[in-house]
């Protein structure tokens, strides 16, 4: 590293400057030309980044006021482990900038995040350039805009937590180079360190490439770097091992509730190509971010030209090319062979986002350019020329003969604007090398042409983001914030225990998080998939890998087993025993008289595998009685439009007469007197129900949700008089809808609400706070307190101050044994891992200081 950072840093603060800028303002300017800013109704809330990211840096923003436990939220689907889902989601060194803003500006909030990444990724590519390449002060600054904009950061950039990875990266590598080149191991440790504790994801993918190419450059010349072996293992391991303090729990976290791996069941990666490196080398193609994607590898022509240089010219050596070739078609191949694509996403099959570990061939292929650009000279004309003619007639040979259908996202705009380029480049160069009197002015345009490049890239990107995901307008997210938070202040103000509430309106599935209470619905990668799984079997659905686990469609019982004390809602639900008791401009509040507190006693018999399966069984059991809840009756259909019907036996299938048009279904129900409706509809199965829809509309009122994502029971009223209702199903998003044929349950609310009486005469209100929740018994003989929080192995139990074993209740919720007499029972969660991750931090920090200090001693020795 040249002598003083910061003095050099000073020393060249233009080109250092224009790094860091460059690639924020160019965010700012395509923002901006499609309507987004600081206040501007649109968003940049594209795809996950309104759902989850939106919502979960508020929660942050919850903690960091003192609203929420570090190591526990209530907030996440009944309770969830906040320092593991932190370690996926919200460690950034920038999220906590989110103090300074009102969880209402969350929009505003994400621009800037968003703004101040990209200039940090162009800045610490600029030091590793200049660090690494002997080239003109001018072209570190165009390589490291063309780094920070590469079409992976632009594409996928409403995950804003990956942003973080492409910042450490380069910085990551350049103290590799001091750790071979001059044994200084300190920036190596910190990048490290600070990688595997922003997001673990993703740092499993820069840990293992960064490994990788130590041992390629270790191997370029094995007699001067062997020696480093020893610096590079210990700096290594000790940052690997301060990191323990996020990823130890986190890694229990993820095995002990359910996280599996992927079998390998092909060897080739589905729903690729031949042509798809080359199609997404040229500029501002865009494919999808969603399935069936092409890996997102541009990072400028520019550096494919000299990469390419670095591989044919003569100026390296055959054993240099081979090796670092190595490494580049070990990527390449990833893309296209399934056990290497499964091992860089630590063997989990990406749900869209595809190809996560694209960035490091964008990575490679600019290091490369920095390599040969440091050799060229004006000899190396005619091969630049040929290179750049050849990649013309490659990216023609691709226009001309790939696949239309598959490859027609290369628009007419993108051909002509990466030939227009290639030849800019070739008259730039040839100008470099043959005109000496404007020889000097070339590195400055070259600069120039690179961030004009860039930004036509990250244009077409941002672009491509809007049709694939589109930008919400700030209304979706900000309109009705105000009223759903006075309401939520409200109940939190009149209870002194907790409670659960949901909202039948929704915003987005992590609503929760952001308003401060606890619910049911959640969509997180971190999150509990035994209980979960459980609750699925309950009625709230949470299929398959348990992403997702929803409120939506489910009946009474439940709402009262899981404490749900109150809904939001813009329309009276027509929920037996839910009253109105507050309104809030469109939203009111409705006080279920039924809900049951976090705890209820019950028996050792609670614990049979065989035990509760479902709802009717698990609130019998809970009550000591067997009583018929639930009544079934025909749903008789009375009008079709656009929809052909075809049955067979229990099934029903529903399909479009004209494309495109949404079939409605209108069934007749007779509902008795004193009786909870529902319409019941259950999905055959997956394929082809992806995206099918149901809107139920009654008395003019309608609601509509996912087929498959939310439960089988719509919700047609409470009723204390019979009464004949009508009721229209319109059926979107697939051409057919296939679901077993739908009959209507009735829930008997007489008996509903003796049994949950009776349940609630055994119910234990809990205290909390944080990451406790205590409570004072009385028993007149031994029993077991079950409660509705998630089981984890981070939580511990004391009665009395003496710790007790917590049996595992179908390893979904706490299930506490407790013996008669009178008794307090606390719960207390701290991750499992934690302590042992925490003095690995300080153990490895320690040992790192102390070999500084012996390194030290030995060179002035």
């Amino acid at each position: 590293m040249k002598k003083n950072i910061a003095t050099f840093i000073k020393k060249n603060g233009l080109s250092f400057s224009l790094s860091v800028v460059v690639p924020m303002l160019t965010m700012v300017l395509v923002y901006y030309s499609i309507g987004i800013y600081p206040g501007s109704d649109r968003t940049l809330l594209a795809s996950d980044a309104f759902t989850q990211y939106a919502n979960f840096h508020a929660s942050f923003n919850n903690m960091l006021h003192g609203e929420q436990n570090i190591f526990y939220t209530w907030y996440g689907s009944l309770g969830l482990n906040n320092w593991s889902f932190m370690a996926y989601y919200l460690n950034s060194i920038f999220t906590f900038l989110v103090y300074f803003f009102d969880n209402l500006a969350m929009p505003d909030t994400l621009y800037f995040l968003t703004i101040l990444k990209f200039g940090s990724i162009g800045g610490a590519f600029w030091i590793f350039a200049s660090q690494t390449f002997n080239i003109s002060k001018w072209l570190w600054t165009g390589l490291s805009v063309a780094y920070a904009l590469m079409s992976f950061a632009t594409a996928y950039s409403a995950v804003i937590m990956w942003l973080d990875a492409l910042m450490y990266l380069p910085l990551i590598i350049l103290g590799i180079h001091l750790v071979m080149d001059k044994r200084k191991p300190i920036l190596l440790f910190i990048s490290y360190l600070l990688l595997f504790v922003s997001n673990f994801y993703m740092a499993f993918m820069v840990g293992v490439f960064s490994f990788l190419y130590y041992i390629v450059r270790m191997l370029t010349n094995w007699r001067r770097y062997k020696k480093s072996i020893p610096t590079y293992m210990i700096t290594s391991f000790l940052a690997g091992g301060a990191s323990m303090v996020t990823i130890l729990p986190t890694i229990l976290d993820l095995s002990n509730n359910g996280e599996s791996l992927n079998s390998l069941s092909q060897f080739l990666t589905s729903d690729t190509g031949i042509w798809d490196v080359v199609s997404k080398s040229m500029v501002a193609v865009y494919d999808t971010s969603k399935y069936e994607s092409a890996p997102f590898i541009y990072i400028g022509l520019f550096p494919s030209i000299f990469c390419i240089f670095f591989f044919i010219s003569k100026k390296f050596s055959l054993k240099n090319k081979l090796l670092y070739g190595c490494l580049g078609l070990l990527l390449i191949a990833s893309v296209y062979v399934e056990p290497l694509n499964l091992f860089w996403h630590g063997f989990h099959s990406p749900n869209m986002f595809l190809f996560r570990f694209s960035f490091l061939c964008s990575f490679l292929i600019i290091l490369y350019a920095g390599f040969g650009l440091e050799k060229v000279t004006k000899e190396d004309f005619d091969q630049l020329f040929n290179i750049i003619i050849g990649l013309l007639l490659l990216f023609i040979a691709m226009i001309l003969f790939a696949n239309k259908r598959r490859y027609d996202y290369i628009t007419t705009e993108s051909s002509l604007v990466t030939i227009v380029f290639l030849i800019l480049y070739l008259v730039a160069l040839f100008s470099y090398f043959r005109v000496s009197a404007v020889k000097k002015w070339i590195p400055l345009l070259l600069m120039i042409l690179l961030f004009v490049e860039a930004g036509i890239n990250t244009k077409g990107m941002v672009d491509g983001i809007s049709i694939d995901w589109g930008y919400p307008n700030r209304k979706i997210y900000a309109e009705h914030y105000p009223e759903i938070k006075e309401l939520v202040d409200y109940t939190k103000e009149k209870n002194q225990t907790l409670y659960r509430m949901e909202s039948l309106d929704a915003i987005t599935r992590d609503d929760s998080f952001n308003y401060g209470y606890s619910g049911i619905t959640m969509f997180s990668s971190i999150r509990n998939r035994h209980s979960s799984s459980y609750l699925n079997n309950l009625g709230f659905r949470s299929n398959n890998s348990n992403l997702t686990i929803n409120y939506e469609n489910n009946t009474l019982i439940m709402d009262a087993v899981t404490g749900i004390r109150y809904n939001l809602a813009k329309n009276d639900p027509k929920k037996f025993g839910f009253k109105p008791i507050k309104k809030s401009g469109d939203y009111s509040l409705y006080e279920n008289s039924y809900a049951l507190p976090l705890g209820v006693l019950t028996d050792k018999g609670i614990y049979a595998e065989d035990a509760v399966e479902n709802q009717t069984s698990l609130i019998n059991y809970l009550a000591e009685k067997e009583t018929e809840l639930f009544s079934f009756t025909d749903a008789k259909q009375i009008k079709s439009e656009n929809v052909i019907i075809e049955t067979d036996g229990e099934k029903v299938a529903y399909s479009e007469q004209n494309p495109g048009k949404k079939m409605n279904v209108t069934f007749s129900v007779e509902v008795p007197a004193g009786k909870q409706a529902y319409l019941s509809m259950y999905p055959v199965q997956y394929a082809g129900m992806r995206d099918a829809r149901a809107t139920v509309t009654i008395n003019g009122i309608s609601h509509g949700s996912n087929i498959w994502e939310t439960g089988q029971y719509y919700n047609l009223g409470y009723y204390p008089e019979a009464k004949t209702l009508n009721v229209t199903v319109a059926f979107s998003g697939e051409p057919t809808v296939r679901i077993f044929t739908p009959d209507v349950v009735l829930l008997d609310t007489q008996r509903f609400e003796q049994t949950i009486k009776e349940v609630q005469e055994k119910g234990v209100d809990f205290q909390t706070s944080g990451r406790k929740a205590w409570t004072s018994v009385e028993l007149e003989k031994e029993g077991v307190i079950l409660t509705t929080i998630p089981y984890d192995k981070g939580w511990k139990a004391y009665i009395d101050g003496e710790k007790v074993e917590i049996p595992t209740f179908k390893e979904a919720f706490l299930a506490v044994p407790v013996p008669s007499g009178k008794h307090k029972v606390e719960l207390t969660f701290l991750p499992q891992g934690f302590k042992a991750g925490i003095s690995l931090f300080i153990g490895c920090n320690l040992l790192f200081g102390l070999f500084l200090v012996t390194e030290r001693r030995k060179r002035k020795g």
